[in-house]
């Protein structure tokens, strides 16, 4: 029996082979000079650009658990930084979802499932690492979204004539819902 990446695999032989990529084909720089942060979420993955009305090459899509900026050097903002400066955005939108997983997600949780799964204790005991802060969730979407675009804003190498606005995009009908 093949395993889904055999699967992807092959698929992806006969997508090349059939020039299935030629309708995609663009450039690195985003025709509406757009960066949107979002959630990782599946059902995002054709939803949100459907709901949202774009093409392949209109925005940069930078998608992490729960659509957040961890801190100000994580990856999130050195993306959006090279957007930026590399890029020509000029507009970015933070998309968070409603009934999204990492609403009330917490290290406690992760804990006993890591444990079940081979992980040892001295990983889990870190000192270089504070895991209850960088596995928690957030408990209320609206404020995330929030506490998300005023770090963007707020960052001392994102421009202050760079648009940032937050949004929650309802998971099932693509609804957007901006948060103030």
């Amino acid at each position: 029996m093949m395993s889904n990446i055999d699967n992807i695999l092959a698929f992806n032989r006969e997508y090349v082979a059939s020039k299935g990529y030629e309708k995609h084909i663009t450039d690195k720089y985003p025709d509406k000079k757009l960066a949107i942060l979002s959630c990782m979420d599946t059902r995002l993955s054709v939803l949100l650009p459907e709901a949202l009305g774009l093409q392949n090459g209109d925005a940069k899509i930078i998608k992490n658990a729960g659509a957040v900026v961890l801190s100000p050097w994580d990856s999130v903002v050195r993306s959006l930084i090279v957007a930026v400066y590399e890029l020509g955005v000029k507009e970015i939108m933070v998309v968070a979802h409603t009934t999204c997983g990492a609403c009330h997600m917490s290290f406690s949780h992760f804990r006993e499932e890591m444990l079940e799964r081979g992980i040892p204790e001295s990983e889990l005991s870190r000192t270089d690492v504070d895991l209850h802060a960088w596995l928690e969730g957030f408990k209320d979407t609206e404020d995330s979204v929030r506490k998300t675009v005023d770090s963007i804003v707020r960052h001392p190498l994102i421009p202050k004539d760079i648009v940032v606005r937050g949004f929650i995009i309802d998971s099932v009908t693509g609804a957007l819902t901006e948060i103030r």
